[in-house]
């Protein structure tokens, strides 16, 4: 039988070769729990201090003495400070492709990580945090899709560091334009009063961490970061995977 069972495997993997998400090569027979290369995975852009204290980019030179990037400067943002381990673009932008629209919910495990190594690695204050949130998606998306990758990755956050999630207490009222083809002005005007809180008494006076895979612009997180921030939250703060 595992003669058989092998020889099986062996042929599977003849005609359907296991190739890394990022790259496409293909990986080796033993990597059964592995979906990314060494090589991509080294690749990973990580994201390095000094800090912008608003949206958490790495500052360029020019903005070392005021510790907020030029961006933030223009934009207030109502979360009180944002983080992520990894720069949006090569294998991780390929990985969160692939984890939203191509139906890998698996890869939450995966991607967790940078953010749970994140968190220790730079002290984050996830004892202060009294719940973490995960951005919500609109009901029609959440139905194509089957899945909120925000929650999963929010789940493995928890899990590893003992908290509890608020899923359902953050909404969106409305379902909104993509993000990725509109301008600046444009983004924070699409997302205006696209979020709800259904349940104020959870967050009254809590201190929250909102979740989310990336922060571009910060639009969408500075949104619900204000609707949770005008039901009573206290402090909020942001960590994405990527930004």
């Amino acid at each position: 039988m595992f003669m058989l069972h092998r020889l099986i495997k062996g042929l599977v993997e003849i005609v359907y070769p296991k190739t890394c998400l990022a790259c496409r090569n293909k990986l080796p027979a033993a990597s059964d729990n592995v979906f990314i290369c060494a090589q991509c995975w080294a690749k990973i852009k990580r994201n390095l201090p000094p800090f912008c204290h608003s949206c958490g980019r790495q500052l360029e030179k020019k903005s070392y003495a005021k510790n907020i990037c030029s961006s933030c400067l223009k934009n207030r943002l109502h979360f009180d400070r944002a983080y992520a381990p990894c720069v949006y673009t090569g294998a991780i932008k390929e990985l969160i492709h692939e984890f939203k629209y191509k139906n890998k919910d698996y890869l939450g495990a995966i991607l967790s990580k940078p953010m749970i190594d994140f968190i220790k690695e730079f002290d984050l204050p996830i004892d202060f945090l009294d719940f973490i949130v995960p951005m919500p998606l609109y009901e029609s998306k959440y139905r194509e899709r089957e899945f909120n990758q925000a929650e999963i990755l929010s789940n493995h956050i928890a899990r590893e560091f003992s908290k509890n999630v608020l899923k359902d207490t953050l909404i969106r009222n409305r379902n909104t334009k993509t993000q990725t083809d509109l301008e600046i002005n444009e983004r924070f005007l699409n997302v205006k009063g696209s979020f709800s809180v259904v349940k104020e008494a959870d967050i009254k006076g809590k201190n929250l961490l909102l979740v989310d895979d990336v922060l571009t612009t910060g639009a969408t997180s500075s949104e619900a970061a204000s609707a949770l921030k005008d039901s009573g939250a206290n402090i909020v703060f942001v960590l994405t995977l990527a930004n």
